[in-house]
């Protein structure tokens, strides 16, 4: 498809703009009328710049207040109108979007919006250039896309057609299954805008808060569905406002509103190609058959199959190293392997793999080049890395080859938002295939160079989810990244409470719950969460959640190895009954072991935090009881209040 972008939707100069959205391979652009009044060039340079980057535009935009006005102001919008034509002639744009009236002086009146919007497509005509209508969600006569196609077919000219807009219809809780009756030719563009639920004016949560799809919680690729399945062929558009996005780093705005597209498609390719198999001869198959044999979509390696995170590596310099290894054997962790080639040592207990690299020279230490320990990588086992790299790269992320020395495995990686690598291991190489190869494992070892005082494991079996501190403008991009690349499925978004601002929560994870990543953004700049991304300079992960079969006994255990826990008010525990039905001997072990407790209508959660240790680092322990799906968010309350008292 001919994929194209409103200018609207980043930030920077129109230049700057352009050259953003060429360069993360658009077709074509939407040109927001303001963009152009403040472009220090005339129309006919604009034309030259875009042609010169490979662009083309599309559609020139909004032109506002026209139809199903009194016969004075019609006039002076037919003439406003020519003066636009003029710039589209110039800049060479074929058609101009002409939003459905918000003007209070509007009348309400099909037929004369009709003959009035039949005019302007009859001067349109004069030049070859073509109108659009469009129903605004907010439109003082005409909000549906059902009204605007009525005023369009009684307006009957061949220069004047619909403009869909997936955010004016899915906004307003409209079906748009009505659109597949619409004659695609008619259709004249598609703009696709996803949008979390908001409870708020549709016109603020318009220009504010929309999101490209799969970063909203909108069925946008139904609503592109049924246009397809209507027949149209036309450009895939985005026309985004969204308040982050307009201080957001263009390139990296461009390349999500890349992603989002190219998964847009693939999701819908998917959903036509079963519709096309089906035996049956009806309608709805014998169009999904037409669309799947004349439009391609973009049609990637397949989503991943995921089965678990096989190893997290830190970047930590010589000193931080030293002291997280000791933290590490505290937590009933060994030491049980060397890396062949590089200063890089294996950390191991029950099927969880720490690694931390110390070695200089490494991708690790220049990406994180600072004092202390970050995560640098996740190593996320799966069939079939090499799938799974290949549809990393179609959706636009980076690929990273890290040296190898001899023998050592070369494992396909890419990088995700923010600089982290992601390992994709394969299941083939077991538990252990992977780090015998690269490291020199400390039973192969003569003497003492590896052998070290062996804590007893406390009882962590596995990696249960990684959380993540980012930035405002990270989160959409994550939560992009995430379903796009990984096939990881968003669940609710949720505001915590700090005691010094607000933290938005979202947890994003496969469909078994083998890897599940929490995103936590900071609404102010005072909270712990933001002062940590402050010292790590962007995005980083800052808690580790590891699984165990028995909390007591694995807190108990760990409190003798010397670990310290971010102790938890007594007033937690006496509120704790009165919210939920906990046995009291239960809550008797909780109160003694500083454990926390959350309940779901599936299951139960008992989870307990360490204390930081470098950068806001720090792990926590958990243990899943039934079918508890969520990450204890209730509590995070109190983890945080406990933290500022420190």
């Amino acid at each position: 498809m001919h994929r194209s972008i409103a200018t609207v939707s980043l930030s920077g100069t129109l230049r700057q703009k352009l050259e953003a959205i060429s360069a993360a391979g658009f077709d074509g652009i939407e040109l927001f009328e303001n963009d152009f009044i403040n472009f220090n060039g005339s129309a006919a340079e604009l034309g030259r710049i875009t042609r010169d980057l490979g662009l083309s535009i599309d559609l020139y935009q909004p032109f506002r207040d026209f139809e199903g006005m009194p016969e004075a102001q019609f006039r002076r919008s037919l003439e406003r109108a020519e003066r636009k034509f003029d710039l589209m002639e110039a800049m060479g744009a074929p058609m101009v979007l002409c939003c459905s009236n918000t003007s209070p002086a509007t009348i309400d009146d099909p037929a004369l919006a009709a003959a009035q919007l039949h005019a302007l497509a009859e001067r349109a005509a004069r030049r070859n250039l073509r109108v659009g209508f469009e129903a605004l969600a907010w439109g003082r006569k005409t909000s549906l896309y059902g009204q605007a196609w009525d005023i369009v077919r009684r307006a009957d000219h061949s220069h004047l057609g619909l403009i869909l807009d997936s955010f004016h219809t899915l906004s307003l809780k409209d079906d748009p299954a009505g659109i597949v009756e619409i004659p695609g030719d008619k259709i004249f563009f598609l703009q696709m805008a996803d949008a979390p639920l908001l409870d708020m004016s549709v016109l603020q949560w318009a220009r504010h808060h929309r999101s490209f799809p799969a970063q909203g919680d909108f069925d946008v690729v139904t609503f592109f569905e049924k246009t397809l399945l209507a027949g149209y062929a036309g450009p895939l558009s985005l026309e985004i406002f969204n308040d982050v996005f307009r201080e957001t780093p263009n390139r990296r705005t461009a390349v999500d509103a890349m992603r989002s597209l190219l998964y847009l498609e693939s999701q819908a390719r998917e959903r036509l190609a079963r519709q096309a198999s089906a035996a049956s001869a009806r309608e709805a198959s014998v169009r999904a058959r037409r669309v799947c044999d004349t439009i391609e979509l973009f049609n990637p390696p397949p989503i991943p199959a995921l089965s678990g995170v096989t190893f997290i590596e830190f970047a930590a310099d010589a000193n931080s190293a030293g002291t997280l290894g000791a933290l590490l054997l505290q937590l009933g962790f060994r030491r049980v392997g060397q890396h062949r080639s590089k200063d890089v040592v294996l950390y191991r207990q029950g099927d969880i793999h720490l690694i931390v690299n110390a070695q200089p020279d490494s991708f690790a230490r220049s990406r994180f080049d600072l004092h202390g320990t970050s995560v640098c990588a996740l190593g996320i086992r799966t069939d079939d890395p090499l799938g799974a790299a290949a549809r990393a790269t179609a959706m636009r992320s980076a690929r990273h080859e890290s040296p190898t020395g001899p023998d050592e495995v070369q494992v396909p990686a890419i990088v995700a938002p923010g600089g982290n690598l992601v390992h994709f291991v394969a299941s083939s190489l077991g538990s252990n295939g992977l780090y015998e190869a690269d490291f020199i494992m400390e039973d192969d070892v003569e003497g003492d160079r590896l052998k070290v005082p062996k804590a007893p494991s406390v009882g962590l079996t596995s990696i249960d989810h990684v959380a993540l501190g980012l930035a405002v403008d990270q989160l959409d991009t994550w939560v992009l990244f995430s379903g796009a690349v990984l096939g990881l499925e968003p669940g609710e978004s949720l505001e915590l409470a700090d005691p010094f601002g607000l933290i938005r929560s979202r947890g994003v994870a496969n469909v078994d719950r083998s890897v599940r990543l929490v995103l936590n953004v900071s609404m102010s700049q005072r909270t712990r969460t933001a002062r940590t991304l402050s010292v790590t300079g962007g995005g980083a992960v800052h808690h580790i959640a590891l699984a165990c079969d028995d909390i007591f006994e694995s807190v108990a255990a760990l409190r003798a190895n010397g670990v310290r826990f971010v102790p938890i008010s007594a007033n937690y525990y006496d509120d704790l009954p009165t919210r939920l039905d906990v046995d009291a001997v239960l809550l008797d072990r909780m109160r003694a072991a500083g454990v926390l407790f959350d309940r779901s209508a599936t299951g139960d959660y008992l989870h307990i935090y360490t204390e930081s240790f470098e950068q806001g680092l720090f792990f926590e322990a958990v243990q899943r009881i039934g079918a508890y799906d969520g990450y204890g968010a209730s509590n995070a309350p109190a983890r945080m209040a406990s933290q500022a008292q420190e």
